[in-house]
């Protein structure tokens, strides 16, 4: 199932999900919101990668568990190719490994398929805008994870911290690794979503990382996030 892309305002997703039921609810999720555009809909792993060799989704909505493979094959793929792509998980795993290892391959969401009907446009459309859509027992856990792990000790190679990010930049990951949208963060630091984004763009370069969940993984890999201050502060 593919379409050609009419309008350069749409977002393009592509859907990689090999329950067809599943499949045609997400494909037809799409197809009926204003602002967004089908790309291409694939059963699995091979014909994703094949399409994405050509083509570059705005969104990509992807299974993990399919008959050729892992979704994990195609976060990378896309990542590596497409580091703009926002990528959004919808499965019916929630193993902490699977989980983790989605947003450190670049995913930015992540919804259990038995979590209860959600918004798939709105999820989509929050994607683009800088959020992250997850169920609530997968944001708990990242929480959780992130709060509650012991901290990370800075490599010799890792550079200080005052030397890797400034403090606006701090302020803003921090509020990006709570879950708001870059519209969001720029109403509360009162600056506008141009020049949120701008700082996002300093800090993937900084930190190395294509996406925010690389740079939340990375940022507390090094000991940068201090979740909760930059809302009192």
């Amino acid at each position: 199932m593919q379409q050609d892309q009419t309008s350069r305002d749409a977002v393009g997703v592509l859907v990689v999900e090999d329950d067809a039921v599943t499949r045609k609810t997400l494909c037809l999720a799409v197809e009926s919101a204003p602002g967004l555009k089908l790309l291409a809909a694939y059963d699995s792993v091979r014909p994703a990668l094949e399409w994405l060799d050509g083509a570059q989704p705005d969104v990509l909505i992807t299974d993990l568990g399919l008959p050729d493979g892992s979704g994990l094959d195609i976060i990378h793929a896309c990542t590596r190719r497409y580091p703009q792509t926002d990528i959004m998980v919808v499965t019916m795993s929630s193993d902490e490994s699977n989980v983790l290892a989605c947003i450190e391959a670049g995913a930015s969401g992540y919804v259990l398929k038995d979590a209860g009907r959600m918004d798939i446009a709105r999820a989509v459309l929050d994607l683009r805008d800088g959020g992250a859509p997850m169920s609530p027992t997968i944001a708990r856990m990242v929480l959780a994870k992130v709060r509650g792990g012991n901290k990370p000790t800075l490599s010799e190679s890792a550079p200080a911290t005052d030397a890797t990010l400034t403090r606006r930049e701090a302020a803003i990951l921090d509020l990006i690794a709570q879950g708001d949208s870059y519209g969001e963060v720029a109403k509360m630091l009162s600056v506008s979503v141009g020049t949120v984004q701008t700082h996002i763009k300093n800090i993937y370069g900084k930190l190395a990382v294509h996406s925010r969940g690389e740079a939340v993984f990375e940022a507390h890999r090094r000991g940068l996030l201090q979740l909760g201050r930059s809302r009192t502060n």
